[in-house]
């Protein structure tokens, strides 16, 4: 009925590493029945501080079957058993994808004796193999070895079971339940006190600290994503592995979340948060003073330590800004890098180049138009809020912008006054940015019904 396994590895995760040895110790909920145990050729050499840890060097494992010879073997010893292990996912992950490297696809219920010890046995500093059975008193044979640890591990098992009055075991193994799914330090009510609301999440390590935030429109389905699926790759198994507790903040909207994730990720800078990190508009429109004087403007590819003054992902998009200040401001296409050739200025053809790209117009009267140009293009930008649902019935969210920056967002109560002049009491500021402004106004245009024109009119 029960598989309880333990292995041992030349690394940390299952797609670039190898197993060194198995043990498979079978349960049948009441005692143990058989034990299997194999050393195992890894086909890549083992690291010397894990020779220094399990004691398998490469010349124990020499003349060791792979593990392709010994699937069969091991696939029947598995299957329609629940595959039990200290910290499940690391082992099954490794055995999965070792089986199906072998051409056969492990599929097994999980049950974690990290989570069960925490349920059953509150309280302690470390659920960690060796403190736990000390904690215990099982005492390990042969430790870091894989016949040693999953006898200890087996010994808990048997342990767990008769401890277990309110069925713990049973309702984690049920149809439906989350628990196997779980990373083994996180308890499953951070999970149940979820919403199935819009917000933000935040997985916390052991020390609290934030090593992930993310958005949600339902909070629950999505953090429960995370612990789907069977990857083996090293950034997964270790994000798991740290996570020791989940913390929230609802919001009314998806776009709320939207911001909310973005400022936080500025703020605290998650270690796992890799994606909205590398965030940034492609290009940007920037001012320099060349040897003469002249102001231009240029169109490029944002820098790392740069602030443009606009920024966009187009080139088109830029260009077509560039145009539009050349013609409102009279400025010249040579300066703003929009005519590249050695032909006649098309701005002084078509009107609206007074002759600065030859020497006809001093460089501070040009100036003056190019800071001009730049404080319209500025005044330029939207001011709206953006209406949406709120946290609950009451109340309604909403998202201010003045000038293309976010001045803020928060709740007001549904069919406020919008002549009340406190009425942005009800907003928290927060930080705005290029990724900001692109992703209200995305809302703004995908949703006009939910816009409404700053300042108000009664």
């Amino acid at each position: 009925m029960y598989a309880i396994v333990d292995i041992e590895t030349t690394g940390g995760h299952a797609s670039a590493n190898g197993i060194t040895e198995i043990a498979i110790v079978l349960h049948d909920g009441k005692k143990i029945t058989r034990n299997f145990q194999t050393l195992i050729n890894p086909g890549v050499p083992i690291p010397s501080y894990i020779t220094a840890l399990t004691g398998i060097g490469d010349e124990m494992v020499q003349d060791a079957p792979s593990f392709k010879e010994v699937a069969p073997q091991i696939f029947r010893l598995l299957k329609n058993r629940v595959f039990v292990a200290h910290n499940v996912n690391f082992d099954y992950s490794f055995v999965k994808y070792q089986m199906a490297l072998a051409g056969f696809d492990l599929q097994c219920k999980k049950l974690c004796t990290v989570r069960v010890a925490r349920k059953l046995f509150p309280g302690f500093s470390s659920y960690g193999l060796g403190k736990l059975c000390k904690n215990l008193n099982i005492v390990i044979e042969n430790r870091h070895r894989a016949e040693g640890d999953a006898f200890a591990t087996a010994r808990l098992f048997s342990l767990f079971v008769e401890k277990d009055v309110s069925g713990f075991i049973g309702q984690s193994l049920s149809h439906g339940s989350t628990e196997q799914r779980l990373p083994p330090n996180l308890n499953k009510e951070d999970l149940d006190n979820l919403p199935s609301a819009p917000g933000v999440y935040y997985f916390n390590d052991q020390k609290g600290k934030v090593i992930y935030v993310g958005k949600a429109i339902d909070l629950k389905k999505r953090v429960l994503q995370h612990f789907s699926g069977n990857n083996s790759g090293r950034q997964r198994q270790e994000f798991l592995r740290h996570i020791h507790s989940i913390t929230y903040q609802q919001c009314g909207s998806e776009l709320m979340a939207l911001i909310l994730e973005a400022s936080e990720i500025n703020r605290l800078w998650p270690a796992n948060n890799r994606a909205l990190k590398r965030f940034g508009l492609s290009y940007g429109i920037y001012t320099y003073e060349d040897q003469k004087g002249y102001l231009r403007l240029v169109i490029d590819k944002k820098k790392k330590h740069s602030t443009p003054i606009f920024g966009f992902n187009l080139m088109a998009e830029g260009h077509n800004i560039i145009q539009h200040l050349m013609k409102e401001y009279k400025l010249c296409p040579k300066l703003c890098f929009i005519q590249r050739n050695n032909e006649p200025c098309n701005g002084v053809l078509h009107d609206h180049c007074l002759g600065a790209c030859n020497g006809e117009e001093e460089h501070y009267h040009y100036n003056e138009r190019v800071k001009n140009a730049l404080s319209g293009l500025r005044s330029a930008l939207p001011s709206f809020a953006y209406f949406d649902e709120g946290r609950t019935e009451e109340e309604a969210s909403v998202v201010l912008m003045e000038s293309g920056e976010l001045k803020g967002m928060g709740y007001v109560p549904k069919g406020f006054d919008v002549s009340d002049p406190n009425w942005k009491t009800h907003l928290q500021p927060y930080p705005s940015s290029d990724y900001i402004r692109n992703l209200v106004q995305s809302f703004a245009d995908r949703y006009p019904e939910k816009v409404r024109a700053f300042p108000f009119e009664s």
